[in-house]
Formats: C-alpha cells, sequence, structure tokens
C-alpha cells in the first residue's frame, strides 16, 4: 500500500483546511487509518484514527471536537478535516494504515509522506 498525503498548506488561526490520503491497491478497506503529526522538535503523535467501514472513529484529546476523520472506502482516501486551528496544530501531519486498531507508531504498517500545515497565529 502506497499512501499519498495531500491538502496541507498556511492558514490563520482558527481557519479550516482538510487533508487528504489517498492509498494505492485494492486492500485499502482491510486497515484502519490515522493520522499523526509531528512538530519542531517533538515526537511524532496520534491525531485520529478510523476503523476499516468507518464506524468507529478515534481522537488525541488536544483535537477533539474540532478535527473530524473519516474515509470513503470506494476512492481509497482518508480525509482529516481540521477546524478551529491553533498555532499548536503546526506540524508535519502524516496518514498511516494499520491492521489493528491500536494507533501507535510501531503498530504502522504503511506511512504516507507527510504534508505541512502552518498555522499562523
Amino acid at each position: 500500500v502506497q499512501l499519498q498525503a495531500s491538502g496541507g498548506g498556511l492558514v490563520q488561526a482558527g481557519g479550516s483546511l482538510r487533508l487528504s490520503c489517498a492509498a494505492s491497491g485494492r486492500t485499502f478497506s482491510r486497515y484502519v487509518m490515522g493520522w499523526f503529526r509531528q512538530a519542531p522538535g517533538k515526537e511524532r503523535e496520534f491525531v485520529a484514527g478510523i476503523t476499516w467501514s468507518g464506524g468507529s472513529t478515534y481522537y488525541a484529546d488536544s483535537v477533539q471536537g474540532r478535527f473530524t476523520i473519516s474515509r470513503d472506502n470506494a476512492k481509497n482516501t482518508v480525509y482529516l478535516q481540521m477546524s478551529s486551528l491553533k498555532a499548536e496544530d503546526t506540524a508535519v501531519y502524516y496518514c498511516a494504515a494499520q491492521r489493528a486498531v491500536m494507533f501507535t507508531e510501531d503498530a504502522t504498517d504503511y506511512w504516507g509522506k507527510g504534508t505541512q500545515v502552518t498555522v499562523s497565529s
């Protein structure tokens, strides 16, 4: 599975962005999908995750209520809608494919290359 993230950019605080992650191959629906992020000087952290059919979603406390993860298995794509963005959301965002609902780096089978999100205050 190859993952390609897109949609990052520069946005003012309080604004919105939608990230997309397109997957190659026919097995997309077999993977739990997640978004992670890494800010400068910090470790990569879990942001949001979604199960195989989209029936369950999971969020880090820091983004709960502001970010929404979704997926379209017909398009092999997972999305991250980000609203009410804050300066502390500035990071490189990575999509990840996992076989189990764990949302840890070690459990990730495939990573996308990342897309930069910069929130100006």
